[in-house]
């Protein structure tokens, strides 16, 4: 291998491997980059002498001075690297296992690029102080109780009937910026009703429905994108392609009354369009100025309306969908809300992926894998081994009644 190859400081290699992972054009998006580059810098620092024990200096001789390069790394380095994970930062097992893939793979593709003779990191001594990965991802295992999801669904129908009803029944002569305040309190409640039914019944991934500021073609669904009376609804699933998703009967009417109420300009709006006010004034404030307006009038327009969201609504000037982190904000304040029991390692409210996971359930037990395998859009494969403790279960009672039977 050349001198050169060898000589490369291990942070010149990141952005073109990070490139080659990222989603997008140009590599930019996904969160695989992201995390990615989390973990890179992290081994970088700790290559360096910057993490880890205090008596730690790095991969570096003493006697040097330069960053770590490829000519520094060996099948040693990254066992020191497993204990340091498994050790000095106090993780999970089976996060552990997560973040040292994330620098396993990248040193194969090291290896794929000449930087490295081998794959150091995938050597039975690199990988010997890893713990055993019990097969589990960490804080991935909620799913929502059918309790939970009545108790929820119920609560956000409860707030948008009388958000609705109390925007519907103003008097005629209500002050327009009140009648204003009534309808934006009838729309944010409709669309939290919205978004709970959704999560709860069509079991599609979060990452599918709303926006994902790390993906750029995960731009969150559009009314465009959905079809009410044939109950479908077309998302960018997970293997990277478009493809119908089904929307049952309990989703169908919430959706159908929250769009009446929006009635949005086109079909080209989210669906479930953020309402952060500082994200909609600039955007607002942006476009009315794009679109030649003095500042002056664009601020008395402005105050002509209770919210931003009202006037881009007239203005069909369009918001981004909210976000999968918004998704979990709110969330968070439903839960909350709703005084829903939550006893969770890691969450303290409903999760996103734990409305999919719990009609997993449903599904599983109702028409078994095959038909939750389709529905879920995961191979069956995939679903009995995720929900293999139903089977299990399910044998439990075989034996318990053979038991009774023979005993």
């Amino acid at each position: 291998m050349p001198d050169r190859a060898l000589s490369t400081p291990l942070h010149d290699s990141f952005e073109r491997y990070l490139q080659d992972k990222g989603k997008g054009r140009g590599g930019d998006g996904g969160n695989y980059r992201r995390n990615a580059a989390r973990e890179l810098e992290r081994f970088a620092e700790w290559a360096a002498g910057d993490r880890g024990d205090d008596d730690w200096t790095g991969i570096v001789p003493g006697d040097v001075d330069r960053e770590p390069t490829f000519d520094d790394l060996d099948e040693r380095v990254f066992r020191e690297y497993a204990r340091h994970l498994g050790g000095d930062r106090g993780l999970k097992q089976n996060t552990v296992q997560t973040y040292y893939r994330y620098i396993s793979a990248w040193c194969g593709w090291c290896v794929n690029e000449g930087h490295l003779e081998a794959h150091y990191a995938q050597r039975a001594s690199a990988m010997a102080p890893l713990p055993e990965d019990d097969g589990r991802k960490p804080g991935d295992q909620q799913a929502w109780t059918s309790e939970q999801r009545h108790t929820l669904t119920r609560h956000v129908d409860d707030q948008a009937r009388d958000a609705v009803e109390a925007y519907t029944t103003l008097p005629a002569d209500t002050d327009p910026l009140d009648k204003q305040r009534a309808r934006y309190a009838a729309l944010k409640a409709a669309r939290d009703r919205a978004l709970v039914f959704a999560l709860a019944y069509t079991a599609v991934r979060v990452g599918e429905l709303l926006r994902d500021p790390n993906d750029p073609r995960r731009r969150g669904v559009r009314w465009e994108d959905l079809s009410l009376d044939d109950g479908s609804m077309d998302v960018y699933r997970k293997k990277q392609q478009w493809d119908a998703a089904s929307l049952p009967d309990p989703v169908i009417s919430p959706l159908r009354s929250y769009r009446k109420l929006m009635d949005p300009p086109t079909d080209r709006w989210p669906v479930f369009p953020t309402f952060d006010q500082r994200t909609l004034a600039g955007l607002v404030q942006e476009e009315l100025a794009d679109r030649g307006e003095h500042p002056d009038a664009i601020a008395e327009r402005r105050e002509e309306y209770a919210r931003d969201l009202l006037l881009a609504l007239e203005e069909d000037i369009r918001p981004p969908s909210i976000t999968t982190d918004g998704a979990r904000s709110i969330l968070q304040r439903l839960s909350e809300a709703a005084e829903i029991d939550i006893d969770h390692p890691k969450h303290d409210y409903l999760a996103p992926h734990g409305g999919r996971r719990g009609m997993g359930e449903v599904l599983v037990r109702a028409f078994g894998y095959t038909v939750a395998a389709r529905y879920l859009d995961n191979s069956e494969e995939m679903v009995r081994e995720r929900y293999s403790h139903i089977e299990a279960g399910e044998l439990g009672d075989v034996a318990t009644e053979a038991l009774e039977e023979i005993d």
